[in-house]
């Protein structure tokens, strides 16, 4: 089991922080300060800042673009878009490399490496059509459109996808989509041109194959937006989480992506690396946090003394210290685990369940020993904890990983009980 980065995996880690310290962290401040005064003045705080395209110019002329392109997936892509068409990156190579962007809030963004783009342009790669992939995965790829991804509904529990009202209904050649969706992340970018849509299209099917992803076009007649949601109080410009209306849109048939009933195949799919890749930008997130945390306890001073001495905290950072390390090891193993055996269901709800929370505490670590500071804009700390919160829900919340990896656990026990047998358990009585 070796989770050492191969010579280019390290190369591009190295570039991307460079590029992260050069580059982003100087203009950042300023370029989320200045959303916040455009929505304070009544100005659209969803424009995109002209330094944004600049940023991803640099990127790509750097070789610094689409790196979440997965091993087999390079061929032309990487070569029209910037991996210099050597091979794409094995999970456990990428690991470190999105660590590195999730320090930023912008580095995703800059790199073409957000959520949710990469996840919907894994989809087109692995399962869409030719025509799919000229018309929407080209110019994903290129940077010149983003995407939003429609699954979860607000009037049923979307943790059961069995759950879902909205609708896929076939109609000769054509598919017609009804329904409501939110945290629909990337609507709000105005370069949104694309979703994809999840919905019922064969309600008497199996419960995995009642569903279709269809590709929506978002100035389709019928799609509408109704507003952008807040989470806990942010709004994440100048991508953001939107709840969508479909009303008898029609697109063709050859919008469904690889056939109808496919979505629960897709979805699974889409959503394994997807899972990672969130996890390895929170190990970076709470890296940047516990910076941050050591800063502020040595440079402060209460009571006569560095905070750092007082009331435990020394004793809170080196358990921050330790916990961001076993969840490195973890992400690392459920990367090697993907990479070596193709599937890694129980190991990836594993991190889901555990790099959240793990970020939420040292986090809240952090913004504690900031004091009232660490509450406002002037440090990142407050916008890091929302999205650690959030990631406790997006993807699956934290009770269906555990109950994943629950069932794994307890698979063993239920065959012998059902048998009538025993179980060597590695312990004497």
């Amino acid at each position: 089991m070796d989770f050492s980065s191969s010579p280019r995996a390290a190369e591009l880690t190295s570039a991307v922080r460079e590029f992260i310290d050069t580059h982003i962290a100087p203009v950042e401040p300023e370029i989320h300060a200045d959303i916040a005064r455009r929505r304070l003045a009544g100005e659209d705080p969803w424009a995109v800042d002209p330094r944004v395209p600049e940023l991803q110019a640099r990127a790509r002329e750097q070789g610094l673009w689409n790196l979440f392109l997965p091993a087999g997936h390079e061929g032309p892509y990487a070569e029209r878009y910037g991996t210099h068409g050597a091979a794409g990156l094995s999970n456990t190579d990428y690991a470190p490399v999105a660590e590195e962007m999730g320090r930023s809030f912008l580095a995703p963004l800059v790199f073409n490496c957000n959520a949710p783009d990469t996840g919907n342009m894994e989809v087109l790669l692995k399962y869409g059509s030719e025509e799919q992939k000229d018309r929407w995965l080209d110019p994903l790829l290129d940077g010149k459109i983003r995407s939003a991804f429609l699954m979860t509904e607000p009037d049923v529990a979307s943790s059961d996808a069995s759950n879902m009202a909205a609708s896929a209904r076939i109609e000769g050649d054509e598919v017609v989509l009804d329904g409501r969706k939110w945290w629909s992340t990337g609507v709000g970018h105005p370069d949104c041109e694309v979703g994809i849509f999840m919905g019922v299209s064969d309600p008497d099917a199996h419960r995995y194959l009642r569903h279709s992803m269809v590709l929506v076009p978002m100035d389709a007649p019928g799609v509408r937006v109704e507003r952008m949601l807040t989470a806990q109080g942010v709004y994440d410009e100048p991508l953001g989480h939107g709840e969508v209306t479909l009303d008898g849109v029609r697109l063709p048939v050859s919008n469904i992506i690889s056939g109808p009933g496919r979505a629960a195949e897709i979805a699974q799919g889409r959503l394994g690396p997807g899972r990672i890749h969130h996890c390895m930008r929170l190990i970076g997130l709470s890296e940047m946090a516990l910076d941050l945390a050591c800063r502020r306890a040595s440079g402060r001073v209460a009571f006569g003394k560095p905070i750092v001495n007082l009331g435990g905290n020394r004793e809170r950072l080196a358990e921050a210290r330790i916990a961001i390390d076993q969840a490195r090891l973890l992400v690392q193993h459920a990367a090697w685990k993907l990479d070596t055996e193709g599937q890694a269901a129980v190991e990836v709800s594993a991190i889901k369940a555990a790099v959240p929370k793990m970020a939420q505490h040292v986090i809240d670590m952090a913004l504690q020993l900031h004091g009232g500071g660490g509450m406002s804009d002037d440090f990142p700390l407050a916008g890091a904890y929302a999205t650690a919160r959030s990631l406790r829900l997006a993807d699956g919340p934290d009770e269906v990983h555990l109950g994943v990896v629950a069932r794994a656990l307890l698979a063993p026990y239920r065959d012998a009980a059902t048998t009538g047998g025993t179980e060597k358990t590695g312990t004497t009585r």
